[in-house]
């Protein structure tokens, strides 16, 4: 288990990048008041768009998983935003998102 972002790349601004996260957080999470943790901690935040070829803003999914449930879930959010948004698995690049293992740890009662 480590921490994975999930870059969403392709929007015209900030405000469509931020849009998109109540959309993605229901898709992760669809009951958001359930009990007990979610199956796949994570949260989002805005990026640099890295890749000339993916211009504009991007959203930056991190998520607290094994590679193979990392890559299920890039494979859900790419179906869900369509091709007008590239979207790419990776390792962690920064810190941004070390609270995920945190939580995942605490939710799982590993104190």
């Amino acid at each position: 288990m480590q921490i994975y972002e999930i870059r969403i790349h392709g929007f015209a601004g900030t405000d469509a990048a931020l849009a998109l996260q109540e959309p993605l957080a229901r898709l992760l999470c669809p009951v958001e008041d359930h009990d007990g943790p979610c199956e796949v901690p994570w949260g989002f935040t805005l990026g640099d768009a890295r890749a000339a070829d993916a211009p504009g803003s991007v959203l930056v999914l991190g998520v607290f998983a094994s590679a193979e449930k990392a890559a299920e879930v890039r494979d859900r959010v790419r179906a869900f935003v369509g091709g007008a948004h590239p979207t790419v698995l990776g390792e962690a690049a920064t810190d941004t998102f070390d609270e995920l293992a945190e939580q995942y740890r605490l939710e799982q009662g590993q104190d």
